[in-house]
């Protein structure tokens, strides 16, 4: 008996001494040279739940500021079931993007890749971000908006904010979404019958980032199963579409045509369902993106009578010296009479951080400041730009990325914003009905609707 208790008690020991081993391992993973200090959390799970706790959205997200306090600018942890170096540091951020394609690529954890889809072409390499970078530019580009797209995105927004002006207060974010989708749709996909184009849209509304919350809330799987539905419903619509155009050769000028034009190239990157997954991709980006920030800019304005003056004097000035007051914004009011609307714009941007982290994989061995070494597969408000030249994707700025990886709508996210707060500061008042807490974890997330009221402005 005693010898039965003396094997059981050995094969305990080892069972403890084999966990402590592997936790051990986990804790201090194994790196020829030398890794940033961090904690690498619990096996398996890592830092994921810390990482996830909402925090304001003001200043540094809480997972971050107590890592930097204690570890420096530069820490490692473990999100996602990935083991993970995070930078803080300008000049590392700067250095990584430099490097991108050499030593370093893109690396998104696997729920990334299920819900935006395997067909995603952004979250491939640096060259075919290159390639649809001068696709996507043809409409999102300076040219592209000031020549196709600001004349409907001008009347578009003055007559949403004119109907919406009569139905008492309404949510901000939502309605920038409703009015970004309704008139981007017919960009993408034109010709569509109205229920089709209604279902499209639908579909491309109900897909969000509120998955992206706590991966242990039941919430959040449902909003995932959600989130794919509303994707697979989207793309099949958009894939009837694109079949139905290649057979009867139909000529739209819509982006779709664009790149059925592509697809008949020779060494095109693109294949039908990279295609499809590109437009849903960009009508997702420019709704959430654009209408996270607009909202942002109306709660913050709302709070600063100084900034809401000066925006109110800029933007009735614009309308005064025309000489058709009739008339909607052009590309020459909004690049050269802006320019405390671009301030605005900027520290909103600033504050948003609309992206607030970015996935690189090193796929060489990487010295960061000869200090660290990364082994190969390592995963007041307003005034504050007075005087400064604002250039995006700069070492101190890139709300909009850098480099090769600047975002593609990034032009159009801020003419939009300029846009709304000319029509809604140049011919409304307005007040703030109910205000919402702004909560990051790690995306923007409002406790509850923000509201507000507006009223057409005395003329004079």
């Amino acid at each position: 008996m005693s010898s039965i208790w003396n094997v059981a008690m050995l094969m305990v020991a080892l069972v403890v001494v084999r966990i402590s081993h592997w936790l051990y391992r986990w804790s201090n993973p194994k790196c020829p040279g030398k890794l940033p200090p961090g904690s690498m959390g619990f096996p398996i799970i890592g830092e994921t739940l810390d990482f996830f706790k909402p925090c304001g959205v003001e200043g540094i997200p809480t997972f971050v500021k107590k890592r930097m306090i204690r570890y420096g600018p530069l820490f490692r942890t473990n999100i996602f079931g990935s083991k993970t170096v995070v930078s803080t540091d300008p000049d590392v951020i700067h250095q990584i993007f430099r490097q991108e394609n050499t030593s370093f690529e893109l690396g998104y954890p696997d729920i990334f890749v299920k819900v935006f889809g395997k067909d995603n072409l952004f979250l491939k390499e640096v060259f075919i971000h290159k390639y649809l970078q001068k696709i996507t530019m043809q409409i999102l580009g300076s040219e592209g908006l000031k020549q196709t797209m600001l004349g409907n995105m001008d009347k578009a927004t003055r007559d949403h904010i004119r109907s919406i002006a009569s139905q008492g207060s309404f949510n901000v974010r939502k309605e920038v979404e409703n009015l970004v989708v309704a008139y981007m749709t017919p960009k993408l996909i034109s010709n569509l019958k109205p229920e089709t184009q209604s279902k499209l849209i639908d579909n491309l509304n109900a897909f969000n980032l509120d998955w992206f919350k706590s991966f242990l809330r039941l919430s959040t799987w449902k909003a995932v199963t959600k989130a794919l539905k509303s994707r697979e419903e989207a793309i099949q619509v958009m894939k009837d579409v694109l079949m139905m155009r290649k057979e009867t050769r139909e000529k739209q000028e819509d982006f779709l045509n664009t790149l059925l034009e592509e697809l008949e190239k020779d060494g095109s990157f693109f294949d039908q369902g990279s295609a499809i997954n590109l437009i849903f991709l960009l009508a997702f980006a420019l709704r959430e993106g654009t209408s996270s920030c607009t909202a942002l800019a109306v709660k913050f304005i709302s709070k600063d009578p100084k900034v809401l003056a000066e925006l109110k004097r800029e933007h009735k000035a614009i309308v005064d010296n025309r000489k058709d007051k009739e008339a909607g914004v052009s590309w020459e009011e909004y690049r050269h009479n802006m320019t405390f609307t671009n301030m605005v714009s900027n520290e909103v941007l600033r504050l948003a951080n609309t992206t607030p982290l970015l996935f690189r994989k090193a796929v060489q061995d990487v010295e960061i400041k000869g200090k660290y070494y990364l082994e190969v597969i390592h995963m007041g408000f307003g005034w504050l730009w007075q005087g400064k030249e604002m250039i995006w994707g700069s070492k101190t700025f890139m709300a909009f990325g850098y480099g090769v990886r600047l975002c593609v709508g990034a032009e159009f996210s801020r003419l939009q914003m300029a846009i709304f707060l000319h029509h809604l500061v140049a011919y409304y008042d307005f007040s703030m009905v109910q205000d919402s807490e702004i909560i990051r974890s790690p995306f923007h997330q409002y406790t509850k609707d923000l509201l507000i009221n507006i009223s057409q402005s005395p003329t004079k």
